[in-house]
Formats: C-alpha cells, sequence, structure tokens
C-alpha cells in the first residue's frame, strides 16, 4: 500500500483525535491506562501538540484517505528524535504501513543521536513492529498500572 505524510496544521486536530480514539480505542479499555493512552486526550491536547515548535505531527494517507498519523518530536535542539504517537486506523492495520512511515520519517529528520519510543510492553506485536524496524529495547521500563508497563526503546 503506497502511503504519503502530510503535515498536520490545527485545522486537522479534529480529524486526528477521531483517528486517535479509533485506534486507541480499544487499548485503553483493555489497559485502563487513562493518563498515558492518546485516545484517552481531549482535542485541546491534540492542538497543543499540532502548535508545539518542536513537534510535527504529519497524517498518513492512502490516496485520499487518511489512515492513521505520527508524532515526530525533535529533542536537544534536533539532535534526537522521539516518535510519539503513531497509530494506524484498525481496519488499515497490518498492512506494513507503519514500517513504511517509520522509514520516511526516518529519512525526512537525520538526528545525531538518533530516535527513541515506548510502547506497551503487554502489546508483543507493537514490540515486534518495533524491533523488526531497527529498534532496541534500552532496559528501562515504567509500570503504569496493574496491567500495564511501558517499554522504551532506541535506534541510533
Amino acid at each position: 500500500m503506497k502511503i504519503s505524510l502530510q503535515k498536520a496544521t490545527i485545522a486537522d486536530a479534529g480529524e486526528i483525535h477521531f483517528m486517535q480514539i479509533c485506534s486507541f480505542g480499544s487499548l485503553l479499555e483493555k489497559y485502563k491506562d487513562f493518563d498515558t493512552n492518546p485516545g484517552n486526550e481531549t482535542i485541546d491536547r491534540v492542538i497543543e501538540r499540532i502548535s508545539q515548535e518542536f513537534t510535527d505531527f504529519y497524517i498518513i494517507k492512502s490516496g485520499e484517505n487518511s489512515v492513521g498519523a505520527i508524532r515526530v518530536v525533535r529533542l536537544s535542539n534536533g539532535d534526537r528524535c522521539r516518535i510519539s504517537p503513531i497509530f494506524i486506523l484498525p481496519q488499515f492495520q497490518g498492512k506494513g504501513i507503519a514500517q513504511q512511515v517509520i522509514s520516511e520519517v526516518e529519512q525526512r529528520y537525520r538526528p545525531i543521536n538518533g530516535w527513541e519510543l515506548d510502547t506497551i510492553l503487554e502489546e508483543t506485536g507493537n514490540c515486534y513492529l518495533y524491533e523488526k524496524v531497527g529498534y532496541k529495547k534500552t532496559g528501562k521500563t515504567e509500570k503504569i498500572n496493574d496491567r500495564t508497563t511501558l517499554v522504551f526503546y532506541e535506534k541510533h
């Protein structure tokens, strides 16, 4: 599936917010991680993130269809970048889109000190995806609640 990235503006906040709820809703229900799950964020939080000078938010497109989004955060004056979040709508998952998107943003941004991200340790499919595209566990984890642990990754 051919994808493209469209840089998001404030006008896209509603669409991104809706896609976040659709993409993260089942995980929110499963893990009850209300403070950290993007599916529980308000539209105001999405607007705030899009507005950040050190953030680039992209809508992932397949043809005319919006299929997800990714946010790239430039840390340390752009010397390091963080993916937080990336999400694909459920009906488009399992088609290699996330791999393509990660590859595309890694080509656009070339931070000297590499990349970082985190995901839910219990979501083995997410962990597999990030490891498949070259991310390594840092050894750091953070217990969110009795159901959820975040695991941290990096790529140099």
